[in-house]
This record gives C-alpha cells, structure tokens and sequence, in this order.
C-alpha cells in the first residue's frame, strides 16, 4: 500500500537511483553556492581587513588586523550619502510607479473577453522585439522636459513587459468565480481589483517588486545619459567612478588623515561594494519566501 501510495503521489522513494539522484542534485547546488559565496564574504573580509593582510594574502573568509577606517571614509563622504538617498528615492517610488503601471496593465489583458485583447497584446509583444533604440529615446525624454530631472529615472522605464505578461498570467489563473460572484453582488472593477484581486497576489507582487526594485538600484546607464546634476546622481553613479575611474578625492583625504592611511585606499573599493549591495541582500531575506511561488504560479501557464 506504502509503496502504491508513494508512487501514485509523486513521492519520492528511497531505492538506489533515488538517493543517487539526491545526492548529485544536493552536490550541484552546494558547489553553485560555494562558488557564489565566496566572492561576497571574501570581498566583506577585505572590507575590514588591513591593507598589510591583504597584501600578504592572509584574508580568505575573515577578516585580519580589522580595521574600521575605510567605512568610516566611505560613510562621512558626501557624495555616498547622496547617491544612497538618491538610490532609495528611485528605487522606492520607482517600484511603486512600476506596480501600478503593471498592474493597469496585466489587469485588463487577464480578461479573455476584452475588446481588442488581440491586438493590445501583440503590441506590447512587439516592443520585447523591437525598441526605438537609444537616440530616439533620448530625444523623446528630452522633448518631454525630463532631462537632469528624477523623472528621467523613473518614467522611461516604468513597465516591463514581461512583467506585466507574468503578472497577467497569474490574474489569468485566479478562480473566475470570484469575479462573477463579486459582479452578482454589484462590485466594480476597480473594487474587484483592489478587494479581491490584489490581496490574493502578494506572492507575485512581491516577485514583480523585487524584480522593479534591484533593477532601480543597479540602475546607472539612464543616470549617466539623463542626469548632468551631481546632487541627482544615484549610488551606482559614485560606484562606478570609484571603481573605474579612480577613488572620491573627498575619502581620500581622510583615508589620508587615519593612522591605515598606506594602502587603504584600494581597500575603499571592497567597502563601497559592500555598502552599495547590503540593502538589496536584505530586502531578499524578507521576500525569498514568495519568490518561487510567486515565479512558478506566473510561469506554469502561457
């Protein structure tokens, strides 16, 4: 009965080919994470290792002769602190102005019966194949009087289409007697949508955020062709020139100033990167529960 029960249920057995199988998968996914997590707790190690340590080639996965001064430069700059608040304001009103462009649209293409369904959706296909490109955007943004503005880093992008087909694909999938009982008993679309249909989709809103959320905040390219204001920049902006361009004169004056001062100024680089990736890791703890549910509903039906 045990065995017809697990084989009728899907339940994986415990033969041979079984525990092999496991034990190939449980290997695979344990040597992606080490090759994934190495690179991040050795670049935190260095961030609070000495320069000497780093030199020797001691720090692995713990930092050695920890020293503070390379944050304390990189937190008392003033161009991190603007571009963390310009990050944050991007990264949060952004994704709430994604939600509700997605929303609107993924919402109204759910229903088969929408005039024009058709046509509205291959339109929207038709902009994965084929975009404007680069110029012609730019001229509409500026055409638009949104150039140097926090507009130019917010509108431009403000849907996904794929995400919008996600989340169209999971309002697709919710019970469609939902919405007659709640049109029986006079609600709304608008009401329906807000009531009954959202408070069912916290996983793929969840999903769809974190999307529209990591996008913001690793976002830099609009940021260098729209923005010419130092005080509009956001966080990868100043990142980029650490890393590529050289070190924030205003840290090295006072990496200059500390008694870590030799060496420590390419010890600024493992610390911004630190600094600049750290809210997005912590966002993921809260949301990696609905993160594959919310991917699986929205991807098991076309």
């Amino acid at each position: 009965m045990a065995k017809a029960f697990r084989k009728h249920s899907g339940v994986v057995g415990s033969t041979l080919s079984d525990r092999l199988f496991r034990f190939i998968v449980y290997s695979i996914l344990m040597i992606f994470t080490i090759v994934i997590l190495f690179p991040l707790i050795n670049i935190v190690a260095i961030s609070f290792s000495s320069y000497q340590a780093v030199a020797r080639g001691t720090v692995w996965l713990w930092p050695k002769e920890i020293q503070l001064e390379t944050y304390k430069a990189v937190l008392q700059s003033r161009n991190i602190i603007i571009g963390y608040r310009n990050s944050l304001f991007y990264t949060v009103v952004g994704t709430c102005i994604n939600l509700v462009v997605t929303i609107c649209a993924a919402y109204p293409l759910a229903f088969s019966d929408l005039k024009g369904r058709d046509v509205i959706s291959g339109i929207f296909a038709f902009t994965m194949l084929f975009s404007g490109g680069m110029v012609p955007t730019y001229i509409v943004v500026q055409k638009l009087g949104l150039l140097n503005t926090v507009w130019s880093m917010l509108l431009p992008g403000a849907l996904s289409v794929w995400n919008m087909v996600i989340m169209r694909t999971f309002f697709q999938g919710l019970p469609r007697e939902l919405y007659e009982a709640a049109n029986m008993d006079g609600c709304s679309d608008l009401r329906y949508l807000l009531a009954v249909v959202l408070p069912l989709s916290g996983s793929i809103l969840a999903v769809i955020a974190l999307y529209y959320a990591v996008g913001h905040w690793n976002g830099y390219f609009n940021a260098m062709l729209y923005l010419h204001n130092n005080s509009l920049y956001p966080l990868q902006i100043f990142l980029r020139d650490i890393l590529l361009l050289g070190e924030d004169s205003e840290m090295k004056v006072k990496v200059d100033q500390s008694r870590y001062a030799a060496g420590t100024h390419e010890l600024i680089k493992y610390a911004v990167i630190v600094i600049a990736s750290a809210p997005m890791m912590f966002i993921y703890v809260f949301i990696q529960k609905y993160f594959v549910k919310g991917v699986m509903i929205g991807a098991v039906k076309g």
